[in-house]
């Protein structure tokens, strides 16, 4: 309890003492990301059953709309739509990350005047994973939550490049991990 408390007062004295020329960027955003990507999933369903553990791209687009505070932060929101290469197969069988559909919110704090930033994120996520064993099929979406963390670096005009790493926990015992980077554009 000591610990979260003294926490907390470190971000809150951090948040009181944000410059108030310097200011999270706001308003409209899309983007695009790559980046790695490592689900682990246990399956035990339809006689398919083992432990897949594989690594691969994961690519896709994104899109929020971010609200500016009085203390320079801002708080927004956020949607992604993205899929995977990974595939992989062992003695139970094979396993398929597919698309992955992710809302939440975040929030942003300033890292100077030219519109870099900082923040955190969280939300729903449902990824589809489809496995096979033999001529025993299985697809499913499985809802769950995502948390991360990165950065934005301004570029020429509102453009941006950024970089986000991210942890999603499934139900039925699938987490996956993911470091993206990101290039995108405010309005």
């Amino acid at each position: 309890m000591k610990k979260f408390v003294a926490l907390t007062a470190v971000a809150t004295a951090a948040l009181a003492a944000t410059p108030a020329l310097a200011q999270a960027p706001q308003g409209p955003r899309v983007e695009a990301l790559v980046g790695y990507d490592a689900p682990r999933v246990k399956v035990n369903d339809s006689g398919i059953n083992g432990t897949f553990k594989d690594e691969g791209v994961v690519y896709g687009v994104g899109a929020g709309y971010d609200f500016a505070l009085s203390n320079g932060a801002s708080l927004g929101v956020d949607i992604e739509a993205s899929d995977s290469t990974v595939k992989e197969s062992n003695i139970a069988g094979t396993l398929k990350a597919e698309r992955d559909l992710y809302a939440g919110g975040r929030v942003s704090f300033p890292l100077g005047a030219d519109g870099s930033n900082v923040y955190l994120k969280g939300g729903y996520t449902n990824a589809r994973f489809s496995a096979e064993s033999g001529t025993l099929r299985a697809k499913d979406n499985l809802d769950g939550y995502r948390i991360g963390g990165g950065a934005q670096f301004a570029l020429a005009g509102k453009a941006y490049i950024g970089g986000e790493y991210r942890f999603s926990d499934y139900e039925n015992n699938v987490r996956r991990h993911q470091l993206v980077a990101t290039v995108g554009t405010r309005f």
